[in-house]
Formats: C-alpha cells, sequence, structure tokens
C-alpha cells in the first residue's frame, strides 16, 4: 500500500514522502495515528495545500520536545524491586513503570515515548530511550536495586553490583540497625538509671 508521511517516521522516510508499506502495517499503525494518508490523487492535493501548516505545526511541536528533552536528558530514575539472589527480579519493570517514576520526579512523559525494546527482568543499570518527537530522544538511566543503598552503590560505581557486593552492602544495613537499637537500649537505660537516683 502507498501512503503519503504525515511526518518523520523512523525506518520509513521524513514527512511528504511517498512509501510503500504493508496494508496491515498502514491500517492498523500510520493511518489511526494519523502519521500518514492513503496515496491518492486527493490526498496528494490535500497534503500540499496543508503542507506548510504541517511544517510549522511539526516545528512547534519539535521545539518542545527539545525544551523537554534538556530538562530530563541524563536524568537517572531508581525503582527499588524484589529480585532474587542472582539479580533476577520478582516481575520485571515496563514502560508504565518508568513514566510513573519520571512523573515523581517531575517529568511527565507518556509511556508510549518510552522506547523499551523488552522488559526490564534483573537489576543493574538500564540505559532507555525517550522518543519525545519522532526527529527529538533522548537517554535516561533506569537505576534498579533491591535497597537504598544498593542503587547508591550502583549509582556511585556506575555497574550493577555484584551478588557479593550485595551481601555486603546488606550486611551493613543490618549492623546499622543493630548499633541504632543499641543505641536506643542505652539511651532508655541511663534515663532509667537517673530515674533511679532522683528517687
Amino acid at each position: 500500500m502507498q501512503v503519503i508521511l504525515l511526518e518523520r517516521v523512523e525506518n520509513l522516510g521524513f514527512m511528504g514522502d511517498e512509501v510503500a508499506v504493508k496494508p496491515g502495517y498502514a491500517r492498523n499503525f500510520l493511518l489511526p495515528q494519523k502519521k500518514a494518508l492513503r496515496a491518492t490523487d486527493s490526498n496528494r492535493a490535500y497534503f500540499q495545500s496543508k503542507r506548510a501548516e504541517l511544517e510549522a505545526r511539526n516545528a512547534e511541536r519539535r521545539k518542545d520536545a527539545e525544551t523537554a528533552a534538556k530538562r530530563i536528558d541524563d536524568m537517572v530514575v531508581s525503582m527499588i524491586r524484589q529480585a532474587g539472589e542472582t539479580g533476577q527480579l520478582y516481575g520485571s519493570v515496563t514502560a508504565r513503570d518508568i513514566a510513573d517514576a519520571l512523573a515523581d520526579q517531575g517529568a511527565r512523559i507518556e509511556r508510549g515515548q518510552i522506547q523499551l525494546g523488552r522488559q526490564i527482568k534483573t537489576i543493574g543499570l538500564h540505559p532507555v530511550d525517550v522518543r519525545l518527537h519522532p526527529e527529538v530522544s533522548v537517554e535516561i538511566t533506569v537505576n534498579i536495586a533491591r535497597s537504598k543503598g544498593e542503587a547508591d552503590t550502583q549509582l556511585e560505581q556506575g555497574r550493577t553490583v555484584s551478588v557479593e557486593e550485595q551481601q555486603e552492602i546488606a550486611d551493613r544495613a543490618v549492623e546499622d540497625v543493630i548499633s541504632e537499637v543499641e543505641e536506643m537500649e542505652t539511651d532508655e537505660t541511663d534515663e532509667t538509671d537517673e530515674e533511679t537516683e532522683r528517687a
């Protein structure tokens, strides 16, 4: 099927290009998303009459996308998830999860703009493309970890934390909790002793 592109479509062409595509791709994606028109004489004439308007609208959307891209370029999104000892997640991280995490950081990105080849199923630092406009995309880093400490360590080192390092982080966290409990018990004992002396 021949179509006229109304905007740039990756691996297909630019606005105004007339390209041949599979009928299912045109019917299910390009035409409903208003990314293309069927290549008929009347549609060619319509496109030529509206070309300047479409190009102006596209330029405005691209400018907005470039502004948004500056805000989120190289952004790091940390997510705490449960995982096994080998780093395999119990579940997965999807584009919706990433969009929600970006929204929590003040960036309003639609799920469809996040380009995940496949769901994230392991702990670590994962580069993810965000396509804000057909001509504007940026890369963010999704930091998946089992704990805040592990997430911080991965960011500092710029790599996924090994199983041994994960165990050390967990051990340190346990030691910190134990020392806090001991300090609280010591403070309570001191207060009890002072009350006994006053009595």
